[in-house]
């Protein structure tokens, strides 16, 4: 019986998806289709209509195309890539009723593959005796940057099934002439037809060996090593995603300027400087947004600008400490931290000197460390979450125009005042002489391996300036 009430080939160019189209249409009751949402040409190039959709049609309304694919006899699909229309892309990975077929390749050999056939102008080969050479060079970056696209678009395909609770069947290249994985294919689809023989009318269009196909073979091994193929220098990040806090985010009175504050960073600072801009009380700003009041603000503020303060984490993580836990609010926090990290809080109203002060916020940062790792029962507060999070976060909301740094504020909100012709005295960032007592190479290093993200992503210094 039928699993599946049509399929989809996932796979780029040079991958084999033609000779796989026609593998499958060997199958009794099966029809596979070419590339039906390419964005220059329907099915086939050279082609502006499929099953009576026109190409202005298919674009207008892509699920025409597909309905009336669907609307064949038999178990109908086709083949989709990377930079075919995205509405379409989103519909098959989210629907549970199509089939997702993965092919896949050695990226290398698909890379120099594509770069012969760009050369040659040749992108089938049925006769051999019709076959077009070419040496094409290696461009290292030129391939680091297509193995990048490749490996986020493999990423991507792979987590929208599993959180849609979907399965793919994975096909590799080598996999269009071995008849039993084909046929296991055929099984996974819930097809009762099965393959006896192969037909061979596709040719394979460059069989040397990889070196002969690059008129610089010796640049292969040095471009190479400097590719991490596996990923090996990606931080893991367990940090839950996040929504925009677009209650947290001010408006100006009247100055076309949106601040979208970041949890721990400067926010009760900026606050009177965005007033002071049109000279009325914080208390007068816009805020509460919500998504719609949000599209309202920014259709009301043409060439409105947002912008974002970030703190230096090791500050950062201080002011989340002294605000949060050593006062004593956050008990619950605290008694994890005795729990778990060893904190020796002291008596209610006691006084903390240095060294007590260092041991607490070391804890506190190993407790966070924890927490941003996903190896806590707490979840992240945005107060000690990553600045690249909370920033990533904000992207549905339009994302910041500009991210400021707290150490150079007045610079930064008087260039940025100074476009809307305003001005107004910046706040002046308070001095941390509790944390300047306590900032050895340890905590330093601890701060470096709990916020390596913001880090890497905003280029912080190891030690605030």
């Amino acid at each position: 019986m039928r699993r599946f009430g049509y399929f989809v080939i996932l796979g780029e160019m040079r991958t084999g998806s033609n000779l796989l189209q026609e593998r499958l249409n060997q199958l009794d009751g099966v029809t596979c289709h070419g590339e039906l949402f390419n964005p220059v040409f329907v099915n086939t190039p050279r082609q502006d209509s499929h099953l009576g959709v026109s190409f202005s049609q298919r674009d207008a309304q892509p699920m025409t195309l597909l309905q009336a694919m669907r609307a064949q006899p038999g178990l109908q699909g086709f083949r989709l890539f990377s930079n075919h229309d995205p509405r379409v892309r989103a519909h098959v990975l989210a629907d549970a009723d199509c089939a997702k077929i993965i092919l896949q390749r050695n990226p290398l050999d698909s890379h120099v593959s594509r770069k012969i056939a760009a050369a040659t102008d040749q992108w089938k080969l049925n006769n051999v005796g019709r076959r077009r050479q070419a040496q094409v060079p290696f461009d290292a970056v030129e391939f680091d940057t297509y193995l990048h696209r490749l490996q986020e678009n493999q990423l991507d395909i792979q987590r929208r099934l599993q959180t849609s609770g979907q399965t793919g069947f994975y096909i590799h290249y080598e996999d269009l002439n071995d008849i039993e994985v084909l046929n296991g294919l055929a099984a996974w689809l819930g097809l009762p037809a099965r393959l006896t023989a192969l037909t061979q009318q596709l040719k394979k269009q460059n069989p040397e060996p990889l070196e002969e196909k690059l008129t610089n073979p010796q640049d292969l091994a040095p471009g190479l090593a400097r590719i991490d193929r596996f990923d090996l220098s990606r931080s893991p990040d367990f940090e839950p995603r996040r929504q925009p806090m677009l209650g947290a985010m001010v408006a100006a009175a009247h100055t076309p300027l949106l601040f979208m504050p970041v949890r721990g960073a400067p926010e009760g600072e900026i606050i009177p400087w965005l007033a002071a801009l049109d000279g009325v009380a914080p208390d007068d700003l816009p805020r509460d947004f919500n998504h719609a009041a949000l599209r309202r603000w920014r259709r009301a503020h043409p060439g409105a600008r947002s912008f974002t303060v970030l703190r230096h984490p090791a500050r950062r993580a201080h002011h989340a400490f002294v605000s949060r836990v050593l006062n004593g609010k956050a008990e619950a926090l605290r008694g994890q931290m005795a729990r778990q990290f060893g904190a020796v809080w002291p008596e209610p109203g006691a006084d903390i000197d240095a060294a007590a002060h260092r041991a607490l916020f070391l804890a506190f940062l190993r407790f966070v460390r924890a927490s941003l790792s996903g190896q806590t029962a707490q979840q992240p507060w945005p107060v000690w979450a990553s600045q690249a999070a909370l920033v990533d976060a904000m992207a549905p909301a339009g994302g910041p125009d500009h991210i400021l740094r707290d150490d150079s504020l007045a610079q930064e909100l008087a260039a940025l005042a100074a476009l809307y012709g305003r001005a107004a005295a910046p706040p002046v960032p308070a001095d941390d002489a509790l944390l300047d007592q306590v900032l050895d190479d340890e905590v330093v290093a601890e701060i470096m391996a709990c916020y390596r993200r913001d880090f890497d992503r905003f280029g912080f210094a190891p030690r605030p300036a």
